[in-house]
């Protein structure tokens, strides 16, 4: 079996058909779990109080917001190489998902930000090409709102995501890139020193999973939706040519 197979729009409605209802409950399940544990079953810590609990929503929304732009990087690049129309629509139904991970991610660093540096706001490196990655969203949808031609659009707004990405990279590996601003480095990391407490880690490891399988659930249910939308706009076009 290929997963080339999934490119074809029967094939993707079924198997989607299939994967939906298992996805939808355990991101129920890990979201519910992670965000209980971590927020009443975990204590304050010494240096930041409750206020770092927000990493249970900010950690997460901020490593979706920036790899959801990578998926749709490579769903783009697919349509662009071999045209599978599945593709384009996945990369369209993840957009405002990542959008809003993005503005989740910016508002919880803004409650963080405020008592740990005394601003909600601060031209940061990391933080500032958050917010143009966050720009880079709306740019993508607003592309697709205006072309008609769903081709067309998937064209461009693929060449738009290629150059979008630099800002994901960016928005992953500043603190790295700039030994300056105020933002910490990253919460998890394969050098175990580097990571959060463990009481803090295993909560925010199962808010992470959660929040995965919640973007693999909404992206399924939007594609489908693209899907049908598409098949709709196909029918209108043969009756009115009929």
């Amino acid at each position: 079996m290929s997963i080339w197979e999934y490119a074809n729009p029967k094939k993707f409605m079924q198997t989607s058909a299939w994967a939906l209802p298992w996805v939808t409950g355990l991101a129920a399940i890990t979201l519910v779990a992670g965000l209980v544990w971590g927020f009443f079953f975990t204590p304050e810590a010494a240096n930041f109080g409750t206020t770092v609990k927000i990493i249970y929503i900010h950690v997460p929304s901020a490593m979706m917001a920036i790899n959801i732009w990578v998926m749709m990087l490579v769903t783009s690049l697919i349509w662009l190489i071999r045209r599978h129309h599945v593709s384009a629509l996945a990369a369209k139904a993840a957009a405002p998902v990542g959008l809003v991970m993005t503005l989740i991610a910016l508002f919880t660093g803004a409650i963080w930000g405020q008592p740990m540096w005394g601003t909600w706001w601060e031209w940061d490196p990391r933080l500032t090409s958050f917010l143009i990655l966050g720009l880079f969203y709306l740019g993508y949808i607003a592309l697709w709102q205006a072309i008609d031609n769903p081709d067309t659009a998937a064209d461009l707004t693929g060449v738009l995501c290629l150059v979008g990405s630099v800002f994901a990279l960016l928005s992953r590996y500043a603190v790295n890139f700039w030994n300056q601003g105020l933002h910490q480095g990253a919460s998890l990391s394969v050098d175990k020193q580097e990571n959060v407490s463990d009481v803090y880690w295993y909560p925010l490891l199962l808010c992470i999973t959660g929040f995965i399988l919640l973007f693999i659930m909404l992206v399924l249910t939007r594609t489908r939706t693209e899907v049908r939308l598409r098949r709709l706009k196909a029918l209108e076009a043969r009756e009115r040519l009929a």
